[in-house]
């Protein structure tokens, strides 16, 4: 168990609502949903806890959250403005230690060992932390501290919004024990009814299974599983987190039924990912694309090639192979997506499409 290391996992509530909330008094106390148009076939980014009283769930569609608040103000999402709040909150970050993990830009891991103003207790950090939050940006932030990085992150979920909970090294064994399976990380819906199936609902049945046992079971993340429950964790806390994926996607207004719509949007989403590509200077070997049809099925085919992925040209071809390769006789699409992934730092000119070998 990493005993000396002393992790504080920060999570803003209701992020995006919240400082939609903070710049517009209008929208304070109400249901708030930012995401876009229930006509336009918006999907919730985020959700106030007004809004969460009634049910609406981030990745709902904003048509469903109608129906569950009639009542509820939809807005769109200001990224903009939400990235220069995450500045702020991780220069309060910085007043404390140089080891900061972003997740995203509402949440962070902080490992504050060695604080950089001798204070010592990871919960006085904390609170501290989360008064400059609320003092200095009228927002609030929810906190989990303990040993390492995968129980603090569940700790800071326990008592939101505001909270601030704490799980010392003599508590992760009773508390890795009771905790339900699908707050496990890596378990879905799919693999907690799994679980629940061989008799498995909390972290002690978890463990009375061998190492051996849980590979069999679950693969490669049954050997996760069985470290975590026992409180290891050993990850640091990583300073930079270097993009694993970059992706661009749209959803419709009217479903597309035909291929050769659905290219002509395909074409508009690859010129975004060629984009960021060249403007982040990435070269990925993998390209994904993801469908999502009218009843909210979604699919993704991917295929990986030798020579990277850095250009618009070599992106469409690819993301038009894959997409001719579909049977979609019948079936509409509401959502069309591409994402590369497996980046390399150097290697090959990658300007022309290989031979794509299917996963």
């Amino acid at each position: 168990m990493d005993v000396q290391r002393k992790i504080i996992h920060i999570d803003m509530d209701a992020f995006y609502a919240s400082v939609e909330q903070r710049d517009f008094p209008e929208y304070r106390g109400k249901a708030l949903v930012v995401g876009g148009s229930p006509e336009k076939r918006g999907v919730v980014a985020t959700a106030s806890y007004e809004a969460r009283k009634f049910g609406v769930k981030s990745a709902m569609s904003c048509a469903r959250a109608r129906q569950l608040c009639p009542g509820a103000i939809f807005v769109y999402p200001r990224f903009e403005a939400y990235k220069e709040v995450s500045r702020q909150i991780r220069e309060i970050f910085s007043r404390y230690t140089d080891l900061i993990e972003p997740l995203s830009l509402d949440e962070a891991y902080l490992d504050v060992s060695n604080d950089l103003q001798g204070i010592g207790s990871a919960i006085e950090i904390a609170k501290r932390i989360k008064a400059a939050i609320k003092d200095e940006l009228q927002l609030t932030a929810s906190a989990g501290v303990s040993v390492n990085k995968f129980v603090a992150k569940i700790a800071s979920d326990m008592n939101k919004p505001d909270g601030l909970t704490f799980i010392g090294p003599s508590a992760v064994t009773a508390f890795m024990e009771q905790l339900p399976v699908e707050k496990f990380f890596g378990v879905g819906k799919v693999t907690a009814a799994r679980m629940n199936s061989l008799r498995l609902f909390t972290g002690a049945d978890l463990k009375r299974l061998s190492e051996l046992e849980m590979i069999q079971l679950f693969g490669k993340s049954g050997r996760f599983y069985y470290q975590i429950v026992r409180g290891i964790d050993h990850r640091p806390v990583h300073i930079s987190r270097q993009a694993k994926s970059l992706a661009a996607e749209d959803t419709f207004d009217q479903d597309l039924s035909d291929k050769p719509a659905m290219r002509a949007e395909l074409e508009k989403i690859a010129a975004r990912v060629a984009g960021r590509l060249e403007k982040r200077q990435l070269k990925g070997r993998t390209l994904t694309l993801k469908v999502k049809f009218s009843d909210f099925r979604q699919i993704t085919r991917s295929y990986s090639q030798e020579q990277s992925f850095n250009d618009y040209e070599s992106i469409i071809a690819a993301a038009f192979h894959m997409l001719e390769h579909l049977d979609m006789e019948g079936k509409k699409v509401r959502l069309l997506g591409l994402s590369l992934s497996n980046f390399q730092d150097s290697g090959p000119d990658g300007s022309s499409v290989v031979q794509l070998s299917l996963f």
